[in-house]
């Protein structure tokens, strides 16, 4: 990168991310806070807005790249991930962001979600998850909770729901991380671990729909009900909640438990966590309790798991780079004519 244009990059505001399109969602809508939260990290990356390209598929998440001031396609539905698969495949040197819902990424995109994991392209891609479909007003979706009433569902749902963690950690995702829209904070920390992450960085956001399915995640984010119902991951320390940190999370065996420090619990016990441990996180991904019931466990939040895996396009880069050593420049008859031939009297 030239002085000048290190210069230029060094600075950018979030300003220089927003676009000059009306942004359209609801008022109230989760999506504004991610957005912010994006342009706001954007800035720090050091990366020239021409070497970041968004990509999206359908659903009210999917507007993300008229409103950033960068590269971006809203692609089609589901296919938001095979788009960029091919794009990082194509310009290794671009950083590419995938924008996608939990109707669009876990219903029709879900055979592309899981390998896109699998292959591990140096993307980063964003799962907006509020549980409902909320383009097209609101019928359930893949992670709609049991018994959920829907417009599609009228007596409830009876479809059990994709647990997307799970679902990454099953597909062996390289970096699953959770957020949510109402902490800002948070999501920005989430936003940078998930740049930083060589590989595909799978990050959930809770997001609320406030039209069709308000609420779904007030007891996670809600003043007087976080503190207990949320379990901030810290690599390294103990698995502590609860307003003045008085509860923690301990092991029995393979089940986690919750024991109260200011009753006799010591914090010596409690589960310290450790984001490459690969057995610890499918636990993790698994604390997943209905908030309604009592006796739950908190649900995690942060980097529940990392590890370092080769990326996809750079094996591509290297396997066209031994060919063309080998056998100097390719000759595209004979590849496709390939080994078995017959002539034909």
């Amino acid at each position: 990168m030239s002085e000048s244009v290190q210069t230029a990059v060094q600075n950018l505001t979030s300003k220089d991310f927003q676009s000059d399109q009306e942004v359209r969602w609801c008022p109230g809508c989760g999506d504004y806070s991610i957005l912010a939260q994006v342009q706001k990290i954007m800035p720090t990356l050091g990366i020239p807005r021409e070497n970041i390209a968004i990509i999206s598929g359908i659903g009210c998440s999917s507007r993300f790249p008229y409103y950033m001031e960068t590269y971006g396609m809203h692609s089609i539905h589901g296919r938001a991930t095979a788009i960029a698969s091919g794009l990082k495949a194509a310009r290794p040197d671009l950083s590419v962001w995938i924008v996608s819902g939990d109707g669009d990424s876990m219903s029709i995109g879900g055979n592309h979600t899981i390998h896109l994991l699998r292959r591990n392209f140096n993307v980063n891609f964003m799962v907006f998850n509020n549980q409902i479909y909320g383009l097209t007003k609101g019928q359930y979706s893949p992670t709609s909770e049991e018994h959920k009433v829907t417009k599609s569902t009228p007596y409830g749902s009876l479809d059990h729901p994709f647990n997307p963690l799970a679902l990454a950690m099953g597909a062996d995702g390289t970096f699953i991380a959770r957020s949510m829209d109402r902490d800002p904070k948070h999501l920005q920390e989430m936003l940078l671990r998930s740049n930083a992450h060589k590989g595909t960085s799978f990050l959930e956001i809770y997001q609320n729909c406030n039209i069709f399915n308000d609420g779904a995640f007030e007891i996670f984010t809600e003043k007087a009900t976080k503190p207990i119902e949320t379990l901030f991951l810290e690599h390294g320390k103990p698995l502590l909640f609860g307003a003045n940190k008085e509860k923690g999370i301990k092991l029995d065996g393979f089940k986690p438990v919750v024991v109260d420090l200011s009753n006799g619990a010591s914090v010596d016990d409690c589960w310290i966590h450790d984001e490459k441990d690969f057995y610890k996180a499918q636990i993790l991904v698994r604390m997943f309790d209905d908030p309604r019931i009592e006796g739950h466990l908190p649900r995690p939040f942060g980097v529940f798991y990392q590890t370092d895996r080769p990326c996809y396009e750079d094996m591509l880069q290297e396997q066209i780079d031994e060919v063309m050593t080998k056998k100097g420049k390719g000759d595209l008859n004979k590849l496709i004519r390939g080994h078995e031939t017959w002539t034909i009297a």
